[in-house]
Parts: C-alpha cells; structure tokens; sequence
C-alpha cells in the first residue's frame, strides 16, 4: 500500500479526541482544564515552555556522560605524566561528570566471611587478624548499617524470587530470611534462611535469577586479556585488506559515470566479470538468519541510554512492548571485557518470550514465532575491524539476542568525533563495510540498522544511504560482495544537527518508506543480473523491515503512523519514558486514564525490580534510588487524560503549574526533584545523608544546587 499523500501524512493534531472537532491550541501549551490550573504570576505560555525543549536533552546527557566515563576508565585518577604517575588535577570533561549521588556504602563494612554464615560457625577469614573489615555480625547489624526497610511487605525481593538471598546479612531486609535459634549450650544464634531445598539455584551473586545472557567472569578476563580470539571477525578484516588494492584501482568515478551514460553493452558485461574475478570470495558468507517479523502487533521500546535498564524493560514488556533493545554498548569495551559494559546486555526472561504474532503485516517465508524473541543489542562502532568483533563475541557469549543493531543516530559529539553514530551517515561506504562485516561474523543472528535523516538541517540524506542499503553500493555490486544484508531499517525523523529537539519529520520518514517500497519492486525486475544480491548476502530473503521513531506519545500517534507513513512498526521513546502503559494503549487502542495509585504501583514495580538486579544491600538500594530517580525526571511530565480540555496529547506540550484530583497525582506531577526523592523513599526508605540528586536537563524550577 502507498503511502496518503503529504496533506493527509501532516494533518493537525488539534482535533478534540472525542468528537472531531476543531479546537483552538496554544501551540506548546499542555490544554489543562481550568479547574486544575494553579495561578501564578507569570505568562502561561512562558511557563509552558520554559523546557519546551528539553525533552530529549536528557538523553543527549546521558549519552554524554557515558561517553565520558568510558573515556575515563582510570576511576577519575586523571591521566598519567611524563614519569607515569597519576594527575589527580585533570578534571573530567562532559556536562554531567561532576554529577554525585552521594555515598551508598554501610558505616562498618562486614567482612564476606561472615556475609552469608551463621553467627557461630564463620566462614575463615583468608586475612585473619589484619582483615579491617567487621567481624562482629551483632555489632555490624546495630551500629554498622541502616534499619531493615518495611516496604514490600517486609519481604526480600530477591529472596522471594530465589529462596535466598546472595546479600546475606547485607541485605536490607535481612528479617525475611534470618531468624535467631537457640543453640545445644543455650545461646542465641542469629541464622540466615534458605528455602531451596530440592531446587536448583546458582548460588552465584551475578547469576540472577529469570536472568539471561550473563557472561562469566572468566570469558570477561578471556577478554581483557587477549585470550579469546576472533576467528571470524580476522577472515573477514584479512578478506577485506586482500581486496582493497583491487578495489582503489578499478573503482574511479569518471569511467563510472561514463558507463552510467552509455549503458550496459555486452563488452561492459564482460568487463564486469573480469573485473569480478579479480576478487577473492569471502571466507564467510551470511549464514542462515533467524527470520523477523514486525507488523502494527509489535510496537517497540527504543534503546534508551541509562533509562533503558533492565527493571524499565522489565516494566514495559509487562505493560504490552513487544521488543526491547539494551542500552547502546560501546564496541570497544565489550571486546576488552569490561564489566559495566557486558552488564548492559543482560535480559529478563521475560524478554525472551516471542513477539505478540497475528500475521498483519508481511511474513517472511521460513518464520518461526516460537523461536522469535523480544530482546536486541545495539552497539556503537566506528570501524569494520571493531564491529565484527564486537558481534562475534556478542553471539558467542550471549545466546539469547533477536538481533544486533548498529547506532548511527547518537548526535553526541564525544561519540561522532570517534566516527560512531551519527559520523557513520557521512561515510556510507565505510557503514555498508561495517555492516557487511558484521553481518558475515553474526551467525543466525540478523544485523539492523538505526539512523538519522542525516548529518545537517535541510540536507537529508536517508533516502541515499538506504537505497545503498537495499541494494547494495555501486563497489559493493561491480565486486560481487553482496549487499549490507540489514533485516531491517529504523529511522529517527530528525537530524543530527537537530540533536534532540523540535518535531520529528514524519512526510519524510513516510518518503523514505515509499522508497523502500520501490526499490523491492526495482530489485524484481532489475535487467543488470550482474546487480542482483546473491541470495546467502541478504536476510529475510531481501525484505527489509522499515520502522519509523520519533515523537509517538498515544496509540492515536502510533497508528497514525502506521497508517500514513506506511511503516512497519513504530518505535517509541520518550512517549514510553514517561507512559511507559502507552503499550497497553496501543494494544487497547484506547486512552487510559491512570490513577495516581495505578502509577504508583508503577514505582514500586520499578523499585522492586531494581533491588532483584542491583541488590538488596545498601549500595545495592542506593543504584536502585538513582536510575528510579532518572525516570521520575521523565515521568513526572505525564498529564493525566482526565484533567485536558481535549485530545489528543502532544509530546512536546509543556503544562502550565496545575494541580491533581488528589495529593499523590499533585505529586507525581512535581517538576521538583526533592520531590521525586520523597517519592523513592516510599519503597527505598530514607535516602542517606548526603545523597544528592542532580536531573541533567535543567528547568527553572530546579535550584542552582542542582543545575551542576
């Protein structure tokens, strides 16, 4: 089906929701009924917008900070001088690396010779007499750490999910599984419970439970090391160098373009078969790929930096998102076996179940639901060399992936300026490489791909890149390489310039997608058989997928999409980040208006989830408080349905200061961080002295303690 036309793509979301009547809007200005407003001095359209555009800003800090603490890996020591010592006086660079949240450690740290042992029958400390840790188990649970939390019933999360607890008496809620017993001499003694009897639980701290794709400390020091090798990764990179002096000499655009105004003849055939012979085939060819499938069915949850952890997607998959992406992971430190990064690509096994399937869209020849799965990986590499590694050892250690996605829509700069995200739209011979590469090394696994309109405002440049990878690029095509193979194309409706911030431009996204509609159809019938892809370089039998993102905030937005832009499915952000039920909405096709206690037990999920993957400890509730903390930041701009004039919403209204139909609402709503703190210490307790919290986009209702 072709995409409606321009005019019907860009209609007015001004119409009311219930009716279909025009209704006057404030452009920026959340239409919030009167009753609920909160008067106040200044302009409304000036509060409205004071972070009209801010939205997405926050991801751009995230991203920031990211890279930046992957630039920094010394732990903040600075850099080494001329004699190799450490200069402590180098400060971080980036907008949010002088961000803290405080400290999340026990004033006695126990020694884990006592961690998970009764009282009278330690574990034997390996430092004896000089180990500085607390050897006391009574002193450590009275003076030594803060009182057991009450919430959750009282009851541990990771015990109830387990029968154990790894965290032992470190845990906050240590009281659900210890008890005190009366010894044979009549002592007291403090023992800790285990409900595992006749199961089997890995006692391994890291190896959580309904936790997928955890990799062992020991492939990680493999790594670090240089002890795991690439086998397919070096083929592929000693392919590619055997082919390049070829390559540069035969490939020069003036004899190109003098063929493309000649046509082809039967000598330029001919030349073209000699000049293929020229090529060493490929050591690997793609392998048989898994199928995917994407149709209205299955919207997707965006890779979301920081916010996109584990407990998030957890929540959303409950909620209705029937594919989730991790984190972006940085191509280099996952090859050097850094634990942070590796961390990134654990999946809850709810995340493992196939995708919600009604056959309404394209079904490629060979799918199979039952081995469909929601979860994939994005990364971020510069060079062919790094992304073939980077999937090979992704495939090798984490068996439970959908796909692997290659970013190149992060506008940061710290990033493009490595040639990573953004920076890979301007060498789109280099990106088909990349993906080539990736593709030849992944096994069953399907390559994707994540872009941006292009690099400047006004100079889009998407229709080019993915017509190249469609098709494949004209040395790619005259070598006989095969095309990219991507199984599927998402485009974000902005550019890179643009970063984060004004209205995705949806006529274009729709544009492209038409494209991707005629090339199928060109392909079909293309005269040139020396131009046609060899069937083992393309996946799902040369249909590719094209998903659209940007600004979906309703299932009135998502089907709209769907719709007039003809795409296959609709990735959401930050219409997820703060409804994250905007899942629920789509599958319902209804708005649903959420009571301030449905969205609390939200929280609380959230909460709890975070304690099962961070730890019940205090450093473990101290990480949970803070990524809660960063959502919050997103969540509290949800405005309930009932208190607007009319439908439907806008993303990028910003509401004037207005009041709920209740207390907790008002507070949801608070745009004041103290508040989202008080929120936090309704399921985490008390925050620790100290503990600070700064959000990274900045508001006027922040104070200057806060705006780092």
């Amino acid at each position: 089906m072709e995409p409606s036309s321009p005019k019907k793509r860009n209609r007015s979301h001004s119409q009311d929701g219930n009716t279909g009547n025009e209704v006057k809007r404030q452009k920026g200005v959340a239409p919030i009924k009167a009753e609920y407003l909160v008067q106040s001095s200044g302009n409304r359209t000036e509060e409205a917008n004071a972070g009209a555009d801010m939205d997405d800003a926050a991801e751009a800090a995230d991203a920031r900070h990211k890279a930046d603490a992957r630039d920094n890996r010394d732990g903040g020591r600075g850099k080494k001088d001329k004699k190799g010592k450490w200069n402590k006086d180098k400060k971080q660079k980036g907008q949010n690396s002088s961000r803290t949240f405080g400290s999340s450690h026990d004033k006695l740290q126990l020694c884990a010779s006592r961690q998970s042992s009764p009282e009278f029958s330690p574990k034997e400390c390996r430092f004896g007499d000089k180990c500085r840790f607390e050897h006391d188990l009574r002193k450590y649970l009275e003076k030594g750490r803060r009182e057991d939390l009450t919430t959750f019933g009282g009851m541990c999360p990771i015990f109830e999910a387990k029968g154990f607890c790894h965290l032992g008496w470190k845990c906050r809620l240590h009281l659900s599984h210890s008890s005190e017993r009366e010894t044979e001499d009549g002592r007291k003694e403090l023992v800790l419970v285990d409900n595992t009897e006749g199961k089997q639980v890995d006692s391994d701290p890291e190896h959580e439970v309904g936790v997928v794709n955890i990799v062992d400390k020991e492939a990680k020091i493999d790594l670090s090391r240089r002890r795991r090798g690439t086998p397919k990764s070096d083929a592929y990179i000693q392919w590619t160098n055997a082919n390049a002096d070829n390559e540069r000499a035969h490939f020069d655009k003036p004899k190109f373009a003098e063929e493309e105004a000649g046509g082809v003849t039967d000598s330029k055939v001919e030349d073209k078969e000699d000049n293929r012979a020229q090529f060493i085939e490929p050591p690997f060819r793609p392998s048989e790929k898994r199928r995917l499938y994407y149709g209205p069915e299955t919207p997707i949850l965006a890779p979301l930096t920081t916010q996109g952890n584990m407990p998030f997607r957890r929540l959303c998959v409950e909620l209705g998102a029937q594919v989730t992406w991790s984190e972006m992971a940085m191509g280099l430190p996952l090859i050097q076996g850094e634990k942070s990064e590796w961390a990134l690509m654990k999946a809850h096994e709810s995340e493992t179940r196939p995708v919600k399937f009604e056959h309404k869209n394209t079904v490629i020849r060979g799918y199979d639901n039952s081995k469909d799965l929601k979860f994939g990986v994005q990364i971020a590499a510069n060079k062919p060399w790094l992304a073939t590694k980077t999937v090979e050892v992704l495939t090798s250690l984490c068996p439970q992936i959908r796909a692997i996605d290659l970013n190149c829509g992060c506008p940061i700069n710290l990033v493009c300026e490595q040639g990573s995200g953004s920076a890979l739209l301007d060498s789109p011979s280099r990106l088909e490489n990349v993906l080539r590469g990736m593709n030849y090394v992944s096994g069953e696994v399907p390559i994707s791909v994540k872009i941006r309109m292009g690099t400047k405002d006004g100079h889009p440049t998407a229709e080019k890149l993915i017509k190249r990878l469609v098709l494949g690029g004209y040395e790619a095509i005259e070598a006989g390489k095969g095309t990219a193979g991507v199984a599927s194309i998402t485009l974000h409706g902005r550019s890179k310039q643009q970063r984060y911030t004004r209205s995705a431009d949806w006529s274009y996204i729709a544009e492209c997608s038409s494209l991707i509609g005629r090339l199928k159809r060109e392909r079909s019938v293309q005269a040139d058989t020396l131009a046609e892809a060899d069937p083992r370089d393309v996946a799902n039998e040369g249909h590719v997928y094209f998903v659209g993102n940007g600004d979906c905030y309703s299932h009135v937005d998502y089907y709209d999409h769907l719709e007039n832009a003809n795409v296959d499915s609709v990735m959401v952000a930050r219409g997820a980040l703060i409804k994250p039920w905007i899942f629920e909405e789509i599958e319902k096709g209804q708005y649903l208006d959420k009571s301030a206690s449905e969205r609390l037990s939200y929280v609380e999920k959230f909460a709890k989830y975070g304690l099962q993957t961070w730890g019940s400890d205090e450093l473990g509730i101290g990480t949970t408080r803070r990524f809660l903390l960063e959502w919050l930041s997103f969540a509290h701009r949800y405005v309930p349905i009932g208190l607007l004039e009319h439908l439907p919403p806008n993303i990028q209204d910003r509401p004037p200061r207005f009041k709920g139909r209740d207390d907790m609402e008002t507070l949801l709503a608070s745009d004041n961080y103290k508040d989202w703190i008080k929120i936090s210490e309704m399921f985490l307790g008390p925050a620790t002295d100290g503990f600070k919290f700064e959000p990274k986009h900045k508001s006027n209702a922040y104070e200057m303690e806060a705006e780092g």
